[in-house]
């Protein structure tokens, strides 16, 4: 179902981390070529992963090194599919003003993802079939408590997944995004584990927390020819938590 794209070139922001990893193993297995980008080296996942991948250092926080890493990668592969994954879950009280924290969120979580599509974009048209996918979270739809800085950032982020769907459809490229609840990465577990990620996940309908393989295999659909149609939507995968 998804031959599609072999292939086809997929940029992976945060490819280090457990989502990305995912991320990367999926989108290679279905024969995709992967640029994965992350402010930690992805050098060994794209190694471990085979020759047709590669990697680049990247400070998203830094405008000037997204123009340059794009570009790069632009040039020397194309880019067919953008997986905007890199995220950072600072969180404090919204009483605490914590300026320095709040924009750092702000600008790895909302302005990167923007920056990263719009330096994409030629090369997104130049695809014919051009994707953006964007990793959100459930907190950009509901409120968790000391998520004030995080929740907003996402929130921004389904914003603006529902305005690049809106502006690029005319060029051929669908824009959309993941909304998860607690994934199973380590990171993610730092602060939800013991007795609170006990009672977080008995909230759940479903009993339990994401699986980081599971976002990468919605990403791979939301990337292929089967989801077409699909442009400016928010897929919310928390168990049925926000049902209720």
């Amino acid at each position: 179902m998804d031959q599609d794209l072999n292939g086809r070139v997929v940029v992976i922001t945060g490819a280090a981390g457990g989502i990305g990893t995912a991320m990367a193993e999926a989108f290679a297995s279905v024969g995709a070529r992967l640029a994965l980008v992350d402010i930690v080296d992805p050098s060994k996942l794209a190694a471990r992963l085979g020759p047709d991948h590669a990697a680049w250092s990247c400070d998203l926080a830094n405008p000037a090194e997204i123009a340059r890493v794009v570009a790069e990668i632009g040039d020397r592969m194309g880019i067919d599919v953008l997986i905007n994954n890199a995220g950072l879950g600072i969180v404090f009280p919204a009483e605490v003003t914590r300026i320095e924290d709040w924009d750092r969120t702000q600008a790895i979580n909302l302005r990167a993802p923007w920056l990263m599509a719009a330096a994409a974009l030629p090369y997104l048209k130049a695809s014919g079939r051009g994707r953006v996918v964007n990793i959100a979270s459930q907190a950009g739809i509901i409120a968790i408590a000391e998520h004030a800085a995080y929740g907003a950032s996402k929130a921004g982020l389904i914003g603006l997944t529902k305005v690049l769907a809106l502006e690029w459809a005319r060029f051929g490229i669908t824009v959309n995004a993941i909304s998860p609840t607690v994934v199973e990465t380590p990171m993610a577990l730092v602060g939800w584990s013991g007795e609170k990620g006990e009672r977080a996940k008995a909230a759940i309908p479903v009993g339990r927390f994401a699986k980081p393989s599971e976002i990468a295999h919605a990403a791979v659909y939301l990337a292929s020819a089967n989801a077409g149609i699909v442009n400016g939507e928010n897929l919310v995968m928390d168990g049925g938590f926000t049902v209720q």
